[in-house]
């Protein structure tokens, strides 16, 4: 069995989750959403724990529940944020191949619906552009592969995902 991992990282509704779940499927593998582990190791909700807590102590948090990953034979699907924890991203690379979902701009307002409740990371005073605009270099940085999504369906991405993983 192929013990190696994948880790899906993106922009907000990049289709980390949704990509990753059926890529597991596919390639026999299992999946693991980082949010869920950071939301289920600080009993809270993502947009409550931004709210309440601030941007600062969230991306300690990521940073600290992204370092606790000890997985194999997985498609790991990132925080949008995670990009922001240099240790958090070597942890990540160390653990498998990283796949950068990227998506324009327009495409990613087009696919995020509330904002409200979504648990997206905007610092003080900036804005959805800025945040665009600063965490594009760093996704870049630390791919291995980078997939186009803007006009791809769900289909396209997985298996994209799995050309680069399969070699097929």
């Amino acid at each position: 069995m192929d013990k190696s991992n994948i880790i899906l990282i993106g922009m907000p509704g990049s289709g980390k989750s949704t990509c990753g779940v059926i890529s597991a499927k596919v390639l026999l593998k299992n999946f693991f959403d980082t949010d869920l582990l950071l939301q289920g190791l600080e009993r809270s909700r993502l947009q409550d724990l931004i709210d309440t807590k601030g941007t600062d102590y969230f991306y300690e948090a990521e940073e600290k529940a992204i370092l606790s990953l000890n997985i194999e034979a997985t498609v790991i699907a990132t925080g949008g944020s995670v990009i922001y924890s240099e240790k958090a991203m070597e942890h990540l690379r160390s653990l498998g191949r990283v796949i950068y979902l990227h998506m324009s701009y327009e495409t990613m307002l087009d696919r995020i619906n509330d904002l409200t409740t979504r648990g997206i990371v905007v610092k003080n005073g900036s804005t959805l552009r800025d945040m665009y605009e600063e965490r594009l270099p760093l996704y870049e940085k630390y791919a291995d592969n980078i997939i186009y999504c803007d006009n791809n369906t769900v289909e396209d991405t997985v298996a994209e995902i799995v050309r680069i993983t399969t070699g097929e």
